[in-house]
């Protein structure tokens, strides 16, 4: 039994929205729009400025929240501490963050895009903002800016990109104390530039990036450099959560008048939604690159379909599946395979944590030196051992001589180090080249002063020389 004709989308030919029918650039200015997803917006884009203000000022242990010290070579994050030896850690923290992005793109489609992406809180929190304030709604920027060079358009603008300037400035600077300190940044800024060239060259470069970025490229830098929009196919499916027109209830499409006679759907092609739309698409043609996702389609559709007296959700978050009105599936094998990667990952985690100590110690050879001498009968081994305070105070570390077989001289049996210092200790493993044989071996117990048993590591290396009987070295 046929139930009608299905009802298909009008075939368009319509160009990406940021660019115009010959290819040029066609700036949006995305109308103002009011709803319940744009207040959720707002409280997250808050939330994520103040986090960025305040992390660099909250303190932990003596220490900022996060703090990427590149120059002793410290990072500093929520109270834990880490060197240059525990970078291999940052791989487990990156993958345990794309990871999380697979998966709430897999649940909830570009979310991330729309109301946690710094180039969306930034610019559409801070920048647009400031755009409409001295230049007005939409329609009023776009007449203004279709016009003639006047007094009135003239100061706008320059106050406008002055305000730009002034936040690429700051955005740019709380930037920069996440790896030089607070104190030191202040210390900085009150400066002469020839004093810190380098700092001062990174915040220049970064406010006028900043300012390039959000004054004048701002969309494109989704449409064209991320590529999170392009793996968006490959990252959603049709039970995915995403923006999308309900097809069937608003096609076709007309004025309101032809509606209420029964001969439209629901969408009386008002373009609402294409207006406030931040990269300037037409979500009614479905799914698309463009789209990241910000709602705020939903809620200019919703407010319209208010005022016709129509359902709200024309446009809305829902699945696929679910705008063809088809049953969602019970169970997605991504999702499983996806919890197995988080188990993966989390038990990574846990180990990377459980083995993380508070030094580090090596027995080691001096690079260029010579193996061994000997010297009255007796082979002696050059040996160093390199010692890391890992912890965020001084620390004294013990060493002792461990074994009988090989006599070892210790020149200096405690060493204290400054957090975050290193230094190599001499270790000179001596044995009577009578008594010399394959397989000796130097062993050197490092303690910290004061620990626990579990606060001690146990070293070894090979000593060399000639073996008795074998005519050559080991």
């Amino acid at each position: 039994m046929s139930s009608g004709p299905k009802k298909q989308l009008p075939v368009l030919d319509v160009p990406v929205g940021s660019l115009n029918s010959d290819g040029s650039r066609n700036f949006v200015h995305p109308a103002d729009v009011r709803g319940r997803f744009q207040r959720v917006r707002w409280v997250v884009f808050a939330a994520l400025m103040v986090v960025y203000v305040a992390l660099p000022f909250i303190r932990i242990g003596g220490e900022p929240a996060v703090f990427l010290d590149i120059v002793r070579r410290r990072f500093y994050l929520f109270g834990a501490t880490f060197n240059a030896q525990d970078f291999w850690m940052v791989f487990l923290l990156l993958f345990g963050i794309l990871l999380a992005l697979v998966i709430v793109t897999t649940l909830w489609g570009r979310i991330w895009c729309g109301y946690a992406c710094p180039q969306t809180v930034f610019l559409e929190g801070i920048y647009r903002q400031v755009e409409r304030r001295i230049e007005g709604p939409r329609n009023v920027r776009l007449r203004r800016n279709a016009g003639p060079w006047r007094w009135d358009k003239v100061w706008r603008k320059v106050l406008k990109h002055g305000l730009f300037l002034f936040a690429s400035f700051l955005i740019a600077h709380v930037f920069l104390s996440y790896f030089v300190s607070l104190p030191s940044l202040w210390t900085m800024m009150g400066g002469s530039p020839a004093d810190h060239p380098v700092a001062f060259a990174w915040s220049m470069g970064m406010t006028l990036v900043l300012y390039l970025n959000f004054a004048w490229f701002r969309e494109q830098l989704c449409l064209i450099v991320c590529p999170y929009g392009r793996l968006q196919s490959a990252l959603t499916d049709e039970d995915t959560m995403v923006i999308g027109y309900d097809v069937g209830r608003g096609e076709p499409r007309g004025k309101i008048k032809k509606q209420q006679t029964g001969e439209r759907g629901d969408c009386i092609d008002c373009h609402r939604c294409v207006v406030v739309c931040p990269t300037g698409i037409d979500i009614r043609n479905g799914l698309q690159m463009e789209c990241i996702g910000c709602a705020a389609c939903v809620d200019a559709c919703d407010e319209i379909m208010e005022k016709v007296d129509r359902p709200k959700g024309l446009i809305r978050y829902d699945s696929q599946r679910g705008l063809r009105g088809d049953e969602k599936r019970s169970t997605r094998g991504r999702l499983v395979l996806y919890g197995i990667a988080v188990l993966a990952w989390a038990v990574g985690m846990i180990f990377a944590f459980q083995t993380h100590e508070p030094f580090e110690a090596n027995l080691l050879r001096p690079p260029g030196g010579t193996p061994f001498v000997v010297s009255d009968g007796v082979v002696q081994n050059t040996l160093q051992v390199h010692l890391v305070n890992k912890a965020d105070e001084s620390q004294t570390y013990v060493l002792e001589a461990q074994g009988d077989d090989v006599a070892l001289v210790l020149p200096q049996p405690e060493v204290t180090l400054e957090p975050g210092a290193d230094r190599h200790v001499v270790v000179l493993a001596r044995v009577p080249e009578a008594e010399m044989r394959a397989g000796l071996k130097a062993r050197v117990e490092v303690r910290l002063e004061g620990g626990s048993e579990e606060e001690r590591v146990t070293l070894e290396a090979p000593v060399l020389g000639p073996v008795a009987g074998v005519g050559g070295d080991q």
